[in-house]
């Protein structure tokens, strides 16, 4: 099985670090967060990956075809340029990078992707985020219910106070930290689509988050998987402060689950 990553947007609220990169190549770690997710979903022995591309194409595309150069250890004889690979890129992955156009939506960047993808179910999600999803669960559950696409549905992350008013509503009566209670669950990504939803895609212009998935939720053909472990989203400077912070922490997207507790 295929994983499918959008990665061609702009990354406007993230401008400091994007201007001359594409946000999926802003760094975690040490580490691009696109990396990241390709590490995550290794560890559920998916390794053939497809990367959507756009904006800034090829700063991913010099960092795959550098891979290997920069990840290896090598020694090399400088009178005749001659180079000995003492030790291989520790990734067996194989990775496909698509410039799918600086101005192309996500649902037309991926029917792009089409021919490339093929016919077999893929996963699919955003550039910019990780997770401690259980992904192996995650393609079982889609398989049991039959669906052409299973969204991963999440608790946002607590950010802003909430505020409550006396009942002349002039007043502040009350006041709280946000709790995932007051928003509900929302897309988080980590999909797994069945090559259906490539006919919902009418072109270039289509937002996946849009048309497909409302023309899915109207023939019954989107599950969700619900997730209530780890989920951050690189949006800001400060999610990328957030993430920082997560992975020094020991990074719980690049662990694989303990079933036996779920």
């Amino acid at each position: 099985m295929k994983a499918v990553f959008f990665a061609g947007g702009l990354g406007t609220r993230l401008s400091e670090e994007t201007t001359l990169k594409p946000k999926p190549m802003v760094e975690v770690g040490g580490k691009p967060i696109l990396w990241h997710i390709m590490k995550m979903y290794s560890l559920h022995g998916i390794t053939d990956f497809v990367v959507l591309g756009g904006y800034k194409v090829d700063a991913i595309r010099s960092y795959f075809l550098n891979y290997h150069k920069l990840s290896g250890d090598f020694t090399i004889d400088l009178s005749n340029g001659e180079i000995i690979w003492s030790r291989p890129s520790a990734e067996p992955w194989r990775v496909t990078v698509i410039d799918t156009g600086p101005d192309t939506m996500t649902g037309g960047r991926l029917k792009r992707a089409r021919d490339v993808i093929g016919d077999d179910p893929f996963c699919l999600t955003y550039g910019d985020g990780v997770s401690d999803v259980d992904v192996t669960r995650l393609i079982e559950f889609h398989r049991a219910n039959g669906v052409w696409a299973t969204v991963t549905a999440v608790s946002p992350p607590g950010r802003f106070g909430v505020l409550s008013f006396d009942p002349d509503g002039k007043r502040v009566d009350a006041f709280r930290e946000k709790a995932s209670a007051d928003v509900g669950l929302i897309n988080g990504g980590f999909f797994v689509c069945e090559r259906q939803v490539f006919d919902l895609i009418d072109g270039d212009d289509t937002v996946w988050e849009q048309e497909p998935m409302r023309r899915l939720v109207e023939l019954g053909q989107l599950a969700a998987f619900r997730h209530t472990g780890f989920w951050q989203a690189m949006d800001t400077v400060r999610d990328r402060s957030v993430l920082e912070a997560a992975c020094a922490s020991g990074a719980p997207w690049l662990s694989l689950p303990n079933r036996d507790e779920r």
